[in-house]
């Protein structure tokens, strides 16, 4: 696998519209002749051309996917984030689900059944989230902010093959103060909305941004463009036109936008409270079950989340009392205590030094070398698209997250992880490569990819069906021993699948129960110690983090469902290739997916024994 060091993954929106020098901002065309156009085509036609209409709407989506230059759009403009054009992309998915609804689902084929539900599904919760355009936080200090995101798509989206890919990218440089200008007039009406950030939120925030407006050729993204320019076919005097070109926009365009979005923080400040639940704003209740529903396609309630998260910090406190014990420690110490003599005993690499950030990395390596070598037992299907490992120097401790390949084969996937200058525990290593890595995002999103089905259900990703299988690759390789001789990294798959349910807690708590701030880390630290706790998070992306427990459970009972319908005649790698070949899709309709293999593998088995099927389906 390539190594590589580069300075969240970006949620895909389709909210967005061109910025360009030659299509300003201001001139937007209805949506009526779109939606004429889309009328009585067949259902195929209908699912690929009403997507590509929405994918227009935001040019840097199709950067990310590495498909703008085949929707004729390019790589030199950024999303029109206005709130004019905003809704009038609301207004194309409330009319493309309207006519998709017209469609007699009866008359469809199976396959394309599953298309119109995920479609629908898809669509509907886009149209249930227009009244709440106003309750999220575009800027904040976690994975998918607006910097976040910004970053993301020059360092990472967008590709830099030749001169104009270069060429282009300035361009689009040029363009961020036109696009800030348009995220501040959203700001401001979140304001007026009552929706403003907790007083923290907006403090960490402004430190978090400020580390992109150093002037000069120390700025994280031009020593990405130099890296890349250098690499070019290019003459001394062609790159260094480049060079300074794009050093001028960073400095006169980049660094004083980015400047302008702290300042409107800043003036936020007073306004703000540290009240840290949605459930302040007005209907912020209703808001929050919307939230969990979009995260986790199930209509779960906020106590009834909050109760699975209780009983499953139970059970999985039990397990690591199990294994502490196996371990030969006192039975009667804090699991707490217990958890920090692990992580001590487990080991660490010093990434204040450039080896021990190699070996972080080569580490990594290794581990989805091995997991890959044991998957024959479970899966006969596997990703073609390469996969590299990714130092983050922006972020520390060893954590990761993943970054899908571009559709096109431009770009590989990548499994980021943080190599700042800290220490990074070795015990959660193996957890973090398998859920991020093999086989989970990278199996679950690549072979999706590879699919010969409608563009959306390659390129949509549904948060509890996404995280859900992430969570159960970490089961799933323990399950084919992978943590036999590895007692500290098995700890690790405990305490982050308990880190898991403590999510489904501390959420819940912030935004259904009113905890504060204090009162989430508080808890967090009770149960898992004091170096694993994240409430922030939670507080700026209200219902995601309950995703990973909640699909991991369904996906846990539909398998156990599977077996037991099927008895000896269950194939684990049939169902895994089910899962994984049909796309990301809501949970809802995950479960009749697979109870439709469940059916037609019933029917199957009778026709070859009558008798003991007859028996089985009684």
């Amino acid at each position: 696998m390539k190594r590589k060091i580069l300075a969240l993954v970006v949620i895909l929106t389709l909210t967005g519209g061109c910025i360009s020098q030659q299509e300003p901002p201001e001139q937007i065309s209805s949506v009526d002749p779109i939606l004429k156009s889309l009328e009585g085509l067949p259902i195929d036609e209908f699912f690929e051309e009403s997507y590509k209409q929405l994918l227009l709407r935001s040019p840097q989506t199709l950067t990310q996917l590495g498909i703008a230059e085949s929707f004729g759009v390019g790589n030199d403009t950024l999303d029109n984030i206005s709130d004019a054009y905003i809704k009038e992309t609301q207004r194309l998915e409330k009319g493309i689900l309207d006519l998709l609804q017209t469609y007699d689902r009866d008359e469809l084929t199976p396959q394309q059944q599953i298309s119109y539900d995920v479609y629908e599904w898809f669509l509907d919760d886009l149209v249930r989230g227009h009244e709440f355009m106003y309750y999220n936080y575009p800027v904040h200090h976690f994975l998918s902010s607006y910097h976040d995101n910004l970053v993301r798509l020059f360092t990472e989206f967008h590709t830099i093959t030749d001169k104009k890919d270069a060429e282009d990218y300035i361009t689009r440089l040029s363009l961020v103060d036109t696009q800030v200008d348009q995220l501040i007039e959203g700001l401001k009406l979140r304001t007026e909305a009552g929706v403003i950030p907790p007083k923290y939120i907006l403090e960490i925030t402004g430190g978090v941004m400020s580390r992109y407006l150093v002037e000069g050729k120390i700025h994280p993204l031009y020593e990405d463009f130099e890296e890349k320019v250098e690499a070019l076919n290019l003459s001394a005097e062609e790159k260094q036109a480049l060079l300074d070109a794009v050093l001028t926009e960073i400095e006169k365009t980049l660094i004083p936008a980015l400047a302008k979005v702290i300042d409107y923080l800043d003036y936020l400040e007073p306004l703000a409270t540290d009240d840290s639940g949605v459930w302040k704003f007005p209907r912020g209740d209703e808001y929050y079950i919307y939230l969990l529903r979009h995260e986790n396609s199930t209509d779960l309630t906020p106590e009834e989340i909050h109760q699975i998260g209780l009983q499953e910090v139970e059970r999985l406190q039990k397990e690591l009392r199990e294994l502490f014990d196996e371990l030969g420690y006192p039975e009667d110490a804090p699991l707490t205590e217990l958890m920090g003599r692990a992580i001590s005993e487990g080991g660490y690499y010093d990434t204040y030094l450039q080896e021990g950030k190699d070996q972080v990395i080569k580490a990594y390596e290794d581990m989805l070398e091995e997991i890959d070598q044991k998957l024959d037992a479970v899966f006969d299907i596997h990703p073609t698209a390469q996969l590299i490992v990714v130092g983050d120097e922006e972020f520390g401790g060893g954590g990761g997250y993943y970054v899908s390949a571009s559709l096109d084969g431009s770009r590989p996937a990548a499994f980021h992880t943080g190599i700042d200058d800290s220490l990074v525990d070795k015990y959660r290593m193996p957890t973090t490569a398998y859920h991020e890595g093999i086989p989970g995002h990278y199996f679950q999103v690549s072979i999706a990819q590879e699919m010969d089905m409608p563009l959306f259900r390659n390129a949509i990703i549904f948060n509890g069906y996404a995280e859900g299988w992430a969570l159960y690759a970490e089961r799933l390789a323990w399950e084919l021993g992978a943590y036999e001789d590895d007692p500290y990294g098995n700890f690790g798959r405990l305490q982050f699948e308990l880190l898991r349910a403590v999510r489904l807690v501390a959420d819940t708590g912030i935004h259904y129960k009113k905890w504060t701030r204090g009162e989430a880390q508080t808890y967090m630290r009770e149960i898992l110690g004091p170096r694993l706790y994240e409430a922030e998070r939670y507080v700026v992306i209200p219902g995601q983090a309950t995703g990973y427990m909640i699909g991991l459970l369904k996906v846990l009972e539909l398998r156990q469902k599977a077996m037991d319908a099927l008895g000896d005649k269950f194939d684990i790698k049939e169902f895994h290739r089910i899962i994984l070949c049909n796309g990301s899709m809501p949970l809802g309709i995950l479960e009749r997916v697979i109870q439709d293999y469940i059916d037609s593998k019933l029917q199957d088995i009778a026709l070859l024994n009558p008798e003991v099927s007859l028996l089985r389906m009684a």
